[in-house]
């Protein structure tokens, strides 16, 4: 299950599958990406950060430093020692880590290259969800999405984009999209009534690459390979 792309002594590389959640909610039993770590890597079981839940209980995430969403496959960074958690953690927080995603959206995207600049906050409606504009409620936070069209369809019923976040709040690309009316294919919270095309399954958002500097200020670079239905849904564009 745990898909290494680079494996060095401060940090791995992983590729994650769609359908794994990264670290237990509190409310699961079901196995997630940190356990996967423990089998392979037990050592790791104090690195990083726990996170409080709203209950007051605390969630171990061993060498966690970032997420993605359940059906997110793709690339993410995984610290092996505290002291690269906390070198790397900054670096996300000083927006030094550049993250590039593959997704395919809903219709035909008017311009080659966009910037969504609209801050995400709670939706009034449902819990699950995060939204920019005037169905936002509570605190809003900065959100700002660039991306690049990589491939049309010839019905013009979706598009095939590079996205490049800026910065790092919860469903940011899937809140983005949706706001500006292109939300993600087959996105069952934010597109629940829309079919679904290329016979995808889950969220088509895939994290392909990142790139950072590691303690010895390397650069950084490493692209994860697609997962079958993306494979496919690329070949079905041609």
């Amino acid at each position: 299950m745990l898909k290494i792309l680079k494996q060095k002594k401060d940090y791995l590389l992983i590729n994650k599958p769609s359908g794994l959640i990264v670290h237990s909610d509190g409310k699961t039993q079901e196995k997630n990406l940190c356990d996967f770590l423990l089998e392979q890597f037990p050592e790791i079981q104090n690195v990083g950060e726990p996170l409080k839940l709203n209950s007051g209980e605390f969630i171990k995430k061993p060498g966690i430093v970032h997420r993605l969403d359940r059906e997110t496959s793709g690339i993410m960074i995984v610290a092996l020692n505290q002291i690269f958690f906390e070198f790397i953690k900054k670096q996300f927080q000083d927006r030094k880590v550049k993250k590039t995603y593959h997704a395919f959206v809903y219709g035909n995207l008017k311009d080659d290259l966009g910037k969504i600049d609209a801050p995400i906050g709670r939706s009034k409606k449902d819990f699950r969800q995060w939204f920019s504009g005037k169905e936002a409620r509570g605190q809003l936070r900065e959100a700002i999405t660039e991306y690049k069209v990589l491939k049309r369809s010839k019905d013009k019923k979706l598009t095939f984009v590079e996205v490049y976040p800026k910065t790092g709040r919860t469903h940011q690309i899937r809140v983005h999209f949706k706001h500006i009316y292109h939300p993600l294919i087959s996105d069952s919270i934010y597109a629940p009534n829309r079919e679904s095309l290329l016979e995808f399954k889950r969220t088509a958002l895939h994290s392909f690459k990142i790139e950072f500097c590691d303690l010895e200020n390397n650069f950084i670079e490493c692209v994860a390979p697609y997962p079958e239905d993306f494979s496919k849904a690329i070949t079905a564009l041609d």
